[in-house]
């Protein structure tokens, strides 16, 4: 993956194709049993103990168990506030309540984020919350420290980093401007965005360690990194990525992406119920912080597109009907059989 120079390049199909024609070739002698043969092998996931329990309790692997940014960001919604935060609140929900758009006889609005088609510039808003949320609430005690993720050793600028690099804790907007400068320069779709935040919060489970201000940034590189050449089918090499941040070298890059790689266990599965409950809890932070997805009025063409959908589905399920009632046929014609038991002579 990456650029050429990366350790995570699969082998070329061609070439493993002819190395099996090569082994084919050799004549194998018939005594053999098929133990000694190798034919009886397990496969390498019948033979890997993966804990079954601590899959259940990861919310990135299992779709039942709660987001770790959705839990942490409603530490603040308790009702310990101070005075400031209170009037600043209730501006807020007081201007957005006479911004807000409501539907009528005439006018329909819409929200056009969907799960397999979310909002670019507004999930990449609710992925820089939940990063937020991740630094501000984390844990006192911390976790492990990897050298990989450090930018102290580790710099993405050749600018002096400061001494309490570890302790300014950033901003949403710095979260923010940081995601949708990598997003917009290489083009990467929202769906990405999801996929990064997954990436993120398996490495915080699988790793034990806590994202803070001294390595938030490498992190969600390294997230983003890899996420985009598992999601996006022209993935996006280290190299380009270099250009991007011109102070990074690809070895470097090469090296955050093997050892993040390493830290998932090789674990870059991203299941459809993982992804819609990511997608919907990051719509439950939006809400919950005033940060609402835009409203578009429905237009002609559009009513006409949802309108042949619905169409569409419908047909869809009255043929699914006609076939369920073509099965159950035989029986229906067995009502009106009546058994007659035969007799013994």
């Amino acid at each position: 993956m990456g650029s050429t120079t990366s350790c995570c390049v699969p082998s070329s199909p061609k070439l493993r194709r002819n190395t099996h024609s090569r082994l084919d070739s050799y004549p194998q002698d018939a005594e053999l049993s098929g133990e000694e043969t190798g034919c009886n092998l397990q496969h390498i996931s019948d033979r890997e103990n993966v804990d079954e329990s601590s899959m259940a309790h990861n919310p990135s692997d299992h779709p039942r168990a709660g987001t770790i940014f959705l839990s942490k960001s409603q530490h603040d919604a308790a009702p310990c506030r101070n005075a400031r935060d209170k009037r600043k609140s209730l501006f807020i929900n007081n201007h957005e309540t006479t911004r807000r758009k409501y539907s009528s006889c005439s006018t329909i609005f819409l929200d056009e984020n969907t799960v397999s088609q979310p909002d670019l510039k507004n999930t990449i808003k609710c992925v820089a919350l939940a990063v937020y949320y991740h630094i501000k609430n984390r844990e006192a005690e911390g976790g492990m420290v990897q050298e990989i993720f450090d930018e102290k050793l580790h710099p993405l600028t050749k600018s002096e980093v400061p001494a309490d690099y570890d302790q300014r804790r950033p901003e949403q907007k710095q979260i923010y401007r940081f995601v949708r400068t990598l997003f917009s320069s290489a083009q990467l779709t929202a769906e990405c965005a999801i996929v990064t935040l997954i990436y993120l919060e398996r490495l915080l489970s699988y790793a034990e360690i806590a994202i803070g201000p001294g390595n938030w940034k490498r992190m969600v590189l390294g997230a983003i990194l890899l996420a985009s050449k598992v999601w996006d089918d022209q993935a996006v090499w280290n190299v380009d990525y270099c250009q991007i941040l011109k102070d990074i070298a690809v070895a470097d890059m090469n090296e955050l992406e093997r050892q993040f790689l390493e830290l998932l266990q090789f674990n870059i599965n991203v299941p459809s119920s993982v992804y819609a409950k990511y997608y919907f809890d990051l719509r439950s932070l939006s809400e919950s912080n005033d940060l609402s997805f835009p409203l578009e009025p429905l237009s002609r063409d559009k009513a006409q597109k949802l309108e042949a959908i619905s169409r569409l589905c419908d047909d869809k399920y009255k043929e699914a009907r006609r076939a369920a009632r073509k099965r159950s046929a035989s029986t229906d014609d067995l009502r009106g059989v009546r058994w007659v038991p035969a007799i013994l002579s």
